[in-house]
């Protein structure tokens, strides 16, 4: 009988828990009616619901309860840089003393500044983002805030948000021919991972519910 020898490990304790999540830039309407940008990676989706999370302060969150509503921009691979342009800026004017003690600053014009396009939606106000190969119209149905003393550099608290997906737009080059799926073969998200930029990496296979 072969005996299985387990990996060593050691207990941590890390700054950060983003263990692997898809980047999503959220397109919100400001108070003006033009567009905010939130960079973000909290998110996950269950049937036609997706849940986010975000940190208190920031302006995509205040459009996003103002509105009730927003565009989740599922980012591909090769818009990284784009993200990162974005992502030392807030849309909040002032900006929050947590976000000014780490960097960041006030940007009105996020689609200039990344060099991004935007289309109108069928059913929210938000544009989306043209680059973005996939593109999620949604409604808040529900907002959870909790207070995390000195979480997240000094943010100190979060809100988890409960949306309905509406309407799901797709660059053709990511829908498998003749049906209404994703192909995974084509569709290359944007990762980010213990603060880091990913890719997806070679293919391991599939499970037996795949449909393409």
């Amino acid at each position: 009988m072969d005996i299985y020898r387990a990996p060593d490990s050691r207990v941590i304790h890390p700054s950060i828990l983003y263990f692997g999540t898809p980047v999503v830039l959220i397109t919100t309407r400001n108070p003006d009616g033009s567009t905010n940008i939130t960079p973000m990676s909290s998110a996950w989706a269950l049937a036609n619901r997706v849940v986010i999370g975000l940190a208190g302060g920031g302006q995509g969150l205040a459009n996003l309860q103002r509105e009730g509503e927003c565009v989740l921009n599922l980012a591909g691979e090769d818009l990284h840089e784009a993200v990162e342009r974005m992502a030392p800026t807030t849309g909040a004017a002032p900006v929050p003393d947590w976000k000014r003690a780490i960097g960041y600053r006030h940007e009105t014009d996020k689609f200039s500044l990344a060099g991004l396009h935007a289309l109108p939606s069928l059913g929210v106000g938000a544009p989306r983002i043209a680059e973005c190969p996939l593109q999620l119209e949604a409604r808040l149905l529900l907002a959870i805030e909790r207070p995390l003393e000195a979480w997240r550099d000094g943010a100190g608290g979060y809100v988890m948000a409960e949306l309905e997906v509406l309407h799901v737009h797709a660059h053709d080059e990511v829908v498998a021919p003749g049906t209404q799926h994703i192909d995974p073969q084509r569709y290359l998200p944007l990762f980010y991972l213990f603060r880091h930029y990913v890719g997806r990496g070679a293919a391991h296979g599939r499970t037996f519910k795949a449909e393409v």
